[in-house]
C-alpha cells in the first residue's frame, strides 16, 4: 500500500492515540514466592577490533534528520571492548517474580533515529511509539510470530499504543527514512536485561538454580552459557561475541 494512502488512513485528530492489541499470549512460566534470590552480574564483549561506526547518508527531511551526524548502531563497541545493546535473558526459567506487562514503555522516534535502539520487555506488554520528530514516520515491523505491523505515523499523531503479545525479536523500520533501524525483544519471562555502553548488565531476583543464559545481538545472533545461581549470592559471567561468517537477521 502507498504511503500516501496510509497517511488517509490515520485518524485525523492530532491527540488520538491509536490502540493495536494483538492475540493474547500462551505462557509457560509462573511466578512463585522466591526465597534466598540471587543475582547475575557480568559483562558483554566483542571480540575482535572494535568496528569503525559508519556514518549515514540522510536522504530525506533534511532539517530534521540532518540536524547532527547519524551513525549505523547495529553494532556498538565501547570501553574495553564491550558491546552495547545486547539482551541477555535467563532462557530456561519455569517460576519465579511475576511477570508483570509494562505500562509505560517509551520508543522514541527523535532525530530520525529510534531511541532506545534496543527495547527489550515481556510479552503483553504495551509500547508508547512517541513521535517527536513532527514529520511523517512510519512503523513497519519484520517478525515471526506476531502480525506484522505497517502504519504510517503523521507528526500530528504524537503516540501510537501497542500491545506485543508474544515472545520473539522483532524488527523495527521506517518506510519514509529507510536508515532508521530498532529492535523489540519480547521475553516470556521477568528475568532479562540489556546491556549498557560498556557491555555491562544485571539481573536481579533469581531463584537459586543452574540455567541457561542466553545473549542476543542484532548482528552477531545468539550464544548461551550455564550459570549456577546460589542462594543469596551473586554470580558473575563474561560472554564474548564474535561477527558470523554469513551475515542474517538473526531472531530467537
Amino acid at each position: 500500500m502507498a504511503l500516501t494512502k496510509r497517511i488517509g488512513a490515520s485518524v485525523a485528530a492530532a491527540t488520538s492515540i491509536l490502540v493495536l492489541t494483538l492475540a493474547a499470549p500462551v505462557l509457560a512460566y509462573h511466578a512463585e514466592n522466591v526465597r534466598d534470590a540471587g543475582r547475575i552480574v557480568g559483562i558483554v564483549k566483542y571480540r575482535g577490533p572494535a568496528p569503525t561506526q559508519r556514518e549515514v547518508e540522510i536522504s530525506k527531511d533534511r532539517e530534521v534528520c540532518g540536524r547532527r551526524p547519524l551513525y549505523d548502531e547495529s553494532l556498538v563497541v565501547g570501553k574495553g571492548s564491550g558491546l552495547a545493546n545486547a539482551v541477555v535473558s535467563i532462557a530456561n526459567i519455569a517460576a519465579g517474580e511475576p511477570l508483570k506487562p509494562g505500562r509505560d514503555l517509551k520508543f522514541d522516534q527523535r532525530g530520525c533515529e529510534y531511541r532506545p535502539r534496543v527495547l527489550a520487555f515481556p510479552a503483553g506488554s504495551t509500547i508508547d511509539i512517541i513521535n517527536s520528530d513532527g514529520i511523517l514516520h512510519n512503523i513497519h515491523t519484520e517478525s515471526r510470530i506476531n502480525p506484522t505491523v505497517d502504519m504510517a505515523q503523521p507528526g500530528f499523531k504524537k503516540i501510537i499504543k501497542l500491545a506485543v503479545a508474544k515472545p520473539e525479536a522483532i524488527k523495527v523500520t521506517c518506510d519514509a527514512h529507510n536508515w532508521m533501524v530498532g529492535w523489540w525483544y519480547v521475553t516470556d519471562n521477568p528475568y532479562y536485561a540489556v546491556t549498557d555502553r560498556s557491555g555491562g548488565f544485571s539481573i536481579s531476583d533469581v531463584p537459586p538454580g543452574t540455567y541457561s543464559l542466553r545473549v542476543w545481538q542484532e548482528t552477531l545472533g545468539t550464544v548461551s552459557q550455564t550459570v549456577r545461581v546460589k542462594p543469596g549470592a551473586t554470580t558473575t559471567t563474561v560472554f564474548t561475541m564474535t561477527a558470523p561468517k554469513a551475515p542474517g537477521m538473526p531472531h530467537d
